[in-house]
């Protein structure tokens, strides 16, 4: 049994952000590939929302949020209580 489970707190705060977000951005690519490679065999899943983000003139950051984003974030969330 796992004895030191990592707690959520001011000091692991940035920690658990950094897990959730990578995460989100790797279970959000897995999944569109997995979407990819399922189309080339000619299953269409099209699972995904538009584009979500923000744009800031110079700067636009937007991400298509699919099933593989929320699996990723909860992955993350999974790793950072397990550390």
């Amino acid at each position: 049994m796992l004895a030191a489970l990592m707690k959520l707190s001011g000091r692991t705060r940035s920690t658990f952000l950094l897990f959730l977000l990578l995460g989100v951005l790797i279970g959000s690519l897995a999944w569109e590939v997995l979407d990819r490679v399922l189309a080339r065999f000619g299953l269409d899943l099209g699972m995904s929302l538009g584009p979500v983000g923000f744009d800031l003139a110079v700067l636009a950051v937007s991400l298509v949020v699919n099933p593989g984003t929320v699996l990723g974030a909860l992955g993350g969330a999974l790793l950072f209580r397990l550390l």
